[in-house]
């Protein structure tokens, strides 16, 4: 965690958000006589959510095998 003082700040804005952005520096404090008045961090960006039904259409599902069900029927002692 870096600390700057506000014309520091002024002067070397750009480079300081390229090393917030970049993760050099996880956070910048700008301080005004000393004292910390901000705190310079990077936006998180949210992770993009996987969509329920998203392969919607994309796959055939076979019909069904009566000889292969009854054969799962029999492994797992089920009868007819």
């Amino acid at each position: 965690m870096a600390t700057v003082n506000m014309l520091e700040a002024k002067t070397n804005l750009s480079k300081l958000v390229e090393a917030v952005e970049s993760g050099a520096e996880a956070e910048i404090i700008i301080a005004r006589n000393g004292k910390p008045a901000a705190r310079l961090v990077p936006i998180e960006t949210p992770r993009p959510r996987v969509k329920i039904g998203m392969f919607n259409g994309k796959f055939k599902i076979p019909e069904p095998d009566p000889e292969l069900d009854a054969e799962i029927a029999r492994m797992f002692g089920v009868e007819d």
